[in-house]
C-alpha cells in the first residue's frame, strides 16, 4: 500500500489561494497583503510568500516593486492569448491521443461528458470541462506536452469559471462536447479541431463581455 503524501504548509497555502483565485473568490486585481493573509490563514509570512511566488509562476499572480502582489487582471487580449495557446495544445494532445490510443481515450471522454451533464453548479461544470480536456493529455504519450498544459492550467481554469458563471447556454455546450466526443471516437481529427476552436471562440465572446 502506497503511503499518503503529506502536504507541506506551503503546499496547503498554495492550494487554498490557488483555489480561491481560479474560482473567483478572490476577484481579478485583488491585492494579496501578506499581513492580512497571515491573520486569515494563521501561518507565518514565509509559507505565504513562497506560495505567492509559486502562484506568480503559474501566471495567477502579478508582482510589482513598491506595489506588491495582486491577483492577475485580464484584458481582452490576455483572454485571447491564453485561449489561443490552450487551443493549440489541446488540439495537439487530441491528435496524438487519437493516433496512440483512440478507443480508450474515447471511452474516458464519454465518461467525463456524463460528469459534465450531471454538473449542478458553475464550478462543477468548469471542473468537469477541465477533467474532460485532461483526458487528451493523459493518453497523448508526450510528458512535455503535459507540462506545457500545467504551465497555463490555472489561467485556463480561471477562464472556465468566468465563462461558467456568465453563460447559461449549457444545452448548446453539451451538444458541442457530445459532437466532440463522437468525432474523436470516429477518428475525425478535423472535426475535433474545429469544435475545440468553436468552443474557444464562444468562450472568448462571453468572457470578454463579462470583463
Amino acid at each position: 500500500m502506497k503511503g499518503i503524501k503529506k502536504l507541506s504548509l506551503v503546499d496547503q497555502v498554495y492550494d487554498q489561494l490557488r483555489s480561491e483565485i481560479v474560482t473567483l473568490k478572490r476577484p481579478l486585481g485583488t491585492k494579496l497583503n501578506v499581513n492580512e493573509l497571515q491573520d486569515v490563514l494563521g501561518v507565518s509570512c514565509t509559507p505565504i510568500r513562497e506560495a505567492v511566488n509559486r502562484l506568480q509562476q503559474d501566471g495567477l499572480v502579478t508582482y510589482e516593486n513598491n506595489v506588491g502582489a495582486h491577483v492577475l487582471d485580464l484584458t481582452s487580449k490576455d483572454v485571447e492569448e491564453i485561449q489561443h495557446v490552450g487551443c493549440l495544445l489541446h488540439c495537439e494532445a487530441a491528435d496524438l491521443a487519437m493516433k496512440l490510443d483512440k478507443d480508450k481515450t474515447a471511452a474516458e471522454l464519454a465518461a467525463r461528458l456524463e460528469d459534465y451533464k450531471s454538473a449542478k453548479t458553475p464550478q462543477q461544470e468548469s471542473s468537469a470541462v477541465t477533467n474532460y480536456i485532461k483526458v487528451f493529455y493523459k493518453h497523448c504519450g508526450n510528458s512535455r506536452l503535459e507540462k506545457s498544459l500545467f504551465a497555463i492550467q490555472g489561467q485556463q481554469q480561471l477562464l472556465r469559471n468566468m465563462y461558467a458563471n456568465a453563460c447559461a447556454e449549457r444545452a448548446s455546450d453539451a451538444e458541442l462536447f457530445e459532437a466532440l466526443t463522437k468525432g474523436f471516437a470516429n477518428g475525425d481529427m478535423p472535426q475535433v479541431r474545429l469544435l475545440l476552436q468553436q468552443n474557444v471562440a464562444h468562450m472568448n465572446d462571453v468572457i470578454i463581455k463579462a470583463l
